[in-house]
């Protein structure tokens, strides 16, 4: 079977059950429905309490505008709940945010701590900030519970210093873009043990569906560039991505 490592089903503009059984017959089995703010964490806590096959994470988007900042205190509540198997998305993104980003340094930091506390990996958006991220995760203690660096967009160093922290490399629908040739390159290198697929629905769209709005049904497409970059079947790669998914939340299986 597929699992999509990171999407947003209550983003996308259809029942969340009608897309979860899109995903169930395309293939995957299992899907990550990622927390951007503390807002919409009751409705995708909702999505999973109802379907086995689905968990979530808990935590603010770097580009959140949330008026109010959660407390580690709140992160760790809710990332203590069973079907939360990770802590995020959380990062930098310099990119979509200007002017003094402390507050966004210190946003990571947090979540970085809750992550600690509650023993559950990370998920990691970085954008135009690859520095400040891999610093900060060092400066943090994140190796000691690790994570992904989601939507993987940078270079083939910026990968080898994120796995050495313990992170695993997540590539979406843009590995499937033209234009991606470096990216696709950087999917070569990483080690069958690191790899992970993702859709990032209702974003990012694969080709052929470039353009449209994104599923978790769509990641069998990116599984299938991946093999072809490989050179490996497809079967393998839902193999691999798969075992590496529960290898790195572990809750999600026991879930």
């Amino acid at each position: 079977m597929l699992v999509d490592s990171h999407c947003h089903i209550n983003l996308i503009d259809q029942p969340a059950s009608q897309t979860i059984e899109e995903a169930h017959q395309s293939g995957v089995g299992h899907m990550l429905c990622v927390s951007v703010d503390m807002k919409s964490f009751p409705e995708i806590y909702k999505i999973a309490q109802k379907n086995e096959d689905i968990s979530i994470s808990v935590g603010i988007h770097p580009n959140s505008n949330e008026i109010k900042e959660s407390t580690i205190d709140q992160l760790i509540d809710s990332g203590s709940l069973p079907e939360v198997v990770g802590i995020g998305e959380t990062g930098l993104d310099y990119f979509r945010s200007e002017g003094d980003l402390s507050w966004q340094q210190d946003r990571f930091r947090a979540h970085i701590t809750a992550a600690k506390i509650c023993n559950k990996p990370l998920i990691i958006h970085t954008r135009q900030a690859k520095e400040d991220t891999l610093r900060i995760l060092k400066e943090e203690g994140a190796e000691e519970v690790g994570g992904v660096l989601h939507c993987f967009t940078e270079d083939w160093d910026t990968a080898k210093k994120g796995m050495d922290l313990g992170f695993y490399i997540s590539f979406s629908g843009i590995i499937t873009f033209p234009s991606a040739r470096d990216l696709q390159q950087v999917a070569t290198k990483i080690p069958a043990n690191r790899l992970l697929i993702e859709t990032d629905s209702p974003y990012l769209a694969p080709v052929p569906y470039r353009g449209k709005t994104n599923t978790p049904a769509y990641v069998q497409y990116v599984a299938k560039h991946i093999a072809e970059l490989r050179k490996t079947s497809l079967a393998c790669i839902e193999d691999i991505t798969t075992e590496n998914f529960f290898s790195l939340f572990t809750y999600a299986a026991k879930h």
